[in-house]
């Protein structure tokens, strides 16, 4: 989190100031992890400032809402103008946006009914993983954390929950002097990355691990299979065990967060010649070309605030 905090805040159908923006220590989401939520980025574009898929995000966080049975209270038209309101309150352009929608305070059973209470926050973020991670790259390591297995927690859900595992991917990371964790699943093939997912390099072509892999089926994942297959680059979505981190060209990861982040390592093995690669330069271009107007935005991702 941004350690300067903004002025304001969208909560209940209301924008207010940062400070009084409260949630009660008795919460459902506090005590069970009851939240779902989305990560979007706005962008200075040369029109002004736009909204990166905001009705795929929204869309997105209303699916997961339902696999947990929780009734978002306004419709993703009021939440679009939520987001795009809050950064104009901000005075933002260049910004992260976090709608939440989480079990209030209520019954204090496992099944309780409780309002659903919904909030959108913004704020300004660089990198994820760092400054100059775009351009470096970072030294990953495979987790001693399995990602869950299938019939167990819903990886396709964006949930509060979901992000203890994360966490201990990243921490232990972190502990172990690395930029970032990849996880296996449960049949010990590769998941993806704390928060991330992920893309290895072959003779030119990518290669993805699936959305049986455990993995959340990602936004940004599914912007560069589109964008790369939209410019001769074939993208092929298959289970990839752990020893192909080491003999892969490239590697790369992504996410709304992370953007498009090289893996110049992983254990401690070079990947290709230690940098970024061609490839993974390429869907940088192509992906951050879409802000900047070199790359041409034929679906109608970008929502003007």
């Amino acid at each position: 989190m941004a350690a300067n905090y903004p002025e304001y805040i969208w909560q209940n159908g209301a924008i207010k100031p940062w400070a009084e923006a409260t949630v009660h220590v008795m919460a459902h989401a506090l005590h069970y992890g009851s939240s779902v939520f989305e990560g979007i980025r706005s962008y200075e574009t040369p029109n002004g400032p736009a909204i990166f898929r905001l009705g795929d995000h929204l869309k997105r966080l209303y699916m997961s809402a339902k696999i947990y049975d929780m009734e978002i209270p306004y419709t993703q038209d009021v939440l679009a103008e939520a987001c795009r309101e809050v950064i104009r309150r901000n005075g933002l352009t260049k910004a992260y946006l976090r709608p939440v929608a989480y079990r209030g305070l209520g019954g204090f059973g496992l099944s309780a009914e409780t309002p659903i209470d919904v909030a959108v926050a913004t704020w300004e973020m660089g990198p994820y993983l760092g400054p100059g991670v775009l351009e470096q790259g970072i030294d990953a390591c495979v987790s001693s954390w399995q990602r869950f297995a299938p019939n167990t927690i819903p990886a396709g859900a964006k949930a509060g929950g979901n992000y203890l595992s994360g966490q201990l991917i990243a921490r232990e990371a972190r502990r172990l002097g690395f930029g970032e964790g990849i996880a296996l699943a449960s049949t010990g093939l590769l998941s993806e990355g704390a928060g991330e997912n992920l893309f290895l390099a072959f003779d030119g072509a990518l290669h993805t691990t699936p959305a049986s892999a455990a993995i959340l089926n990602g936004i940004t994942r599914h912007t560069l299979i589109t964008l790369a297959r939209a410019n001769g680059i074939e993208v092929i979505e298959r289970d990839l065990p752990r020893e192909y981190l080491y003999l892969a060209d490239e590697i790369f990861m992504c996410g709304t967060a992370a953007e498009v982040t090289p893996i110049r390592s992983v254990d401690g093995k070079p990947v290709g010649g230690g940098v970024a690669g061609p490839l993974t330069r390429r869907l940088q271009g192509l992906f951050f070309g879409l802000f900047d107007g070199r790359t041409k935005d034929e679906w109608g991702w970008l929502d003007p605030v």
